[in-house]
């Protein structure tokens, strides 16, 4: 069994207006070094895969075809395997 943690976020070049809103309010309780704020998706997939290769490309598939949406968001799979 492995573990797939997977962070989804938007690309450089799409605007991100809830990571916009967010910086405007944490300027508003006075934190004015934050300069810029992206928001994007944290995600858990517990595998049963025979192996780690098999497990990476079972959670890639799974973003590919519905986790994130590969126009406009990246994503990073980090696998640890577990008990």
């Amino acid at each position: 069994m492995f573990k797939a943690e997977i962070n989804v976020t938007l690309r450089k070049s799409i605007l991100d207006p809830k990571g916009k809103a967010a910086r405007e309010a944490l300027h508003q309780l006075g934190y004015h070094a934050i300069q810029d704020v992206r928001i994007g998706k944290y995600i858990e997939l517990f595998v049963d895969a025979a192996s780690e290769t098999e497990a990476e490309q079972i959670a890639r598939e799974s973003c590919e075809k519905l986790l994130a949406n590969e126009v406009m968001e990246d994503f990073v799979i980090t696998l640890t395997k577990t008990n």
